[in-house]
């Protein structure tokens, strides 16, 4: 919004020129989105308490957890409240990108609200939405989204490898499937991996700040050129968004740190997953978002594999428990300890994933 009202004023102040910039508006996208956060945090916490909307903690769970039930929960109200105020005040309005992702985690964010919400009324974790009904509200909202892609003048449905640059398949129509399956699939996972205080905040925001490059480089022509990966015009005005994204869980953090004051709940790891998945299919790194959100991936992959072999065995497991940070609890690993090191290991996943524009 800001651009639009002060970037036509550049010719009698110089200053509103600065607006032009898409690193300018994404540093104080985050910053802005971070305060909104932060400020509103013991509000927010105070109020969700009033209402006893508390988390509920299953009977199966870590014994250590029982202590965290009734903590407020919907934390992710907040942090779309921070991504969204921000998105509209430093983004373009006028940028498609821009508003399929906002949109996206909006939607994403809706579905997880009512499902966190009815779980809270009705004190059971069993009393939210079926699985069923939750796939099938997020599998529509990604196909419309990844039907508006392809629709889009001028959009690619070639798929871009790392570390090959001569291999890129064209999927036609079939990207469609792809988007959707990434969309889907990597709102589930953050919702997986969101057991533990800032378990899920953190490779959120690690992720978040790499494709908040990758978004920048994939709409600069020189850079995109340099790089040699696939300029996507307009596509980079994402940064804004993800600037957005990073303040905001970082705001959140603040109260979402061990031991968490408040817990984003499926509002805000649905929301913040779709985010993460609608950047990746936007930009062109679809498959370098398996290495970037590695800890997403890992968790998921754990609970495909308990309960496929639990099922296949009759009863046996793989992991103590899954998914796999209750695994590294029962191990006897301190909560915070399993905090920590997911954070580093996804710090040097997204490392490697920015390394893999040179190695080409």
């Amino acid at each position: 919004m800001l651009y639009h009202l002060l970037y036509p004023f550049r010719d009698i102040f110089g200053g509103f020129n600065v607006v032009r910039y898409i690193t300018f508006r994404s540093i104080w996208a985050a910053l802005f989105a971070l305060v909104i956060v932060w400020l509103l945090g013991p509000w927010f916490i105070r109020k969700m308490r009033e209402l006893q909307m508390g988390q509920y903690i299953r009977e199966l769970g870590p014994e250590s957890h029982k202590a965290k039930a009734g903590t407020p929960t919907m934390g992710g109200v907040l942090i779309l409240l921070g991504v969204t105020a921000s998105t509209l005040l430093w983004g373009r309005l006028d940028s498609f990108y821009l508003w399929l992702c906002l949109l996206v985690t909006l939607g994403c964010g809706a579905i997880g609200f009512i499902d966190d919400f009815r779980k809270a009324v009705q004190k059971r974790n069993e009393g939210g939405l079926s699985a069923r009904a939750k796939l099938a509200l997020l599998g529509s909202l990604s196909l419309a989204a990844a039907a508006a892609l392809y629709l889009h003048p001028g959009y690619s449905t070639q798929l871009s490898l790392p570390f090959i640059k001569f291999v890129v398949p064209d999927l036609g129509w079939g990207y469609v499937l792809l988007a959707v399956f990434i969309l889907v699939g990597t709102a589930n996972a953050v919702n997986l991996t969101d057991g533990l205080d800032g378990l899920a905040a953190g490779p959120v925001l690690i992720a978040a700040a790499t494709f908040l490059v990758l978004s920048y480089v994939s709409g600069n022509v020189k850079a995109a050129s340099y790089l040699q990966i696939q300029y996507i015009p307009g596509v980079g005005e994402i940064a804004v968004f993800l600037g957005a994204v990073v303040g905001a869980v970082m705001g959140f953090l603040w109260y979402n740190a061990y031991p968490a004051q408040v817990f984003m709940g499926d509002t805000g790891s649905l929301s913040l997953g779709g985010a993460l998945g609608a950047a990746a299919i936007c930009t062109k790194h679809e498959i370098l978002l398996v290495l970037v959100g590695g800890i997403f991936v890992v968790e998921a992959v754990s609970v495909i594999l308990q309960v496929g072999f639990f099922k296949a065995t009759h009863g046996k497991r793989i992991f103590k428990m899954a998914p796999l940070h209750h695994h590294f609890e029962l191990m006897g690993w301190a909560e915070p300890k399993v905090i920590v090191r997911f954070w580093i290991i996804a710090v040097v996943l997204a490392l490697i994933a920015i390394s893999t524009l040179k190695l080409r």
